[in-house]
């Protein structure tokens, strides 16, 4: 069975419109706003198995399928009636195969009331716009009461101070490690710093950058982060 975590901007600290905002936290990698019905995913990277095929490295077939399967779940557990991909939702220009593009429109049809909307992120720009048929909208950044929606974190505001506007991005594909006493695991996680909360990558075949090295001597200080580590519940991770 798959737990959320239910995340509450006025139990952050937050004010104003964002002190509102109720998001529950998916273990599939997913952000879903209660009130707006919105889902919020990051890097998705459709078709990057078929980017490295038309590149002449050997890698399993499937894992568009899969990301696609494990979007529809989100969205059918949710009945979000929008959603929102925060950068990167095809990874590379040869991600317009035919194969990827079949399974893509498979999936539009199936969620053909769903109103999609993509945040243009790098890959993206270098991919190329999906195909009008699909009826995806591309934009710059996503605003709603509360929250902003970009890619790159460094464009949204300073996580000096939490203030009345929460900020969701991608692109850093954010994981964790925990460690004991012979051996280690990373898993992805929600990151947020201040008023910015990172998304993890949802597609299937990404790396992940490690935001919560075991060290006491990083500049930022813990206290001013938290981490929600994702795995078959998604779970608060106390400061060290």
């Amino acid at each position: 069975m798959r737990e959320d975590h239910d995340f509450h901007g006025k139990d952050h600290g937050f004010n104003g419109p964002a002190a509102a905002l109720r998001l529950r936290l998916m273990p599939e990698r997913a952000a879903f706003d209660l009130d707006s019905r919105t889902l919020f995913v990051a890097d998705v990277h459709l078709g990057k198995a078929a980017v490295f095929r038309a590149r002449g490295v050997p890698v399993p077939r499937g894992t568009t399928t899969a990301t696609l399967a494990r979007l529809s779940q989100a969205l059918t557990r949710t009945r979000a009636t929008r959603l929102v991909v925060l950068g990167d939702f095809l990874h590379a220009h040869e991600s317009h195969a035919d194969g990827t593009m079949a399974a893509l429109a498979a999936w539009r049809q199936r969620h053909a009331s769903l109103d999609c909307v993509v945040v243009e992120g790098n890959h993206d720009r270098h991919a190329g716009p999906v195909q009008a048929a699909f009826e995806i909208r591309t934009v710059a950044a996503h605003e709603q009461p509360g929250l902003r929606g970009v890619h790159e974190p460094e464009e949204a505001p300073e996580p000096s101070e939490v203030g009345t506007l929460l900020t969701l991005a991608g692109h850093v594909h954010p994981v964790v490690r925990l460690k004991g006493r012979h051996d280690s695991l990373r898993l992805p996680c929600f990151w947020l710093r201040g008023n910015v909360m990172t998304l993890p990558a949802f597609g299937d075949f990404t790396g992940g950058f490690l935001v919560r090295p075991h060290s006491r001597s990083r500049a930022e200080s813990l206290a001013r982060q938290r981490f929600f580590m994702v795995a078959d519940a998604v779970l608060p991770l106390p400061p060290d």
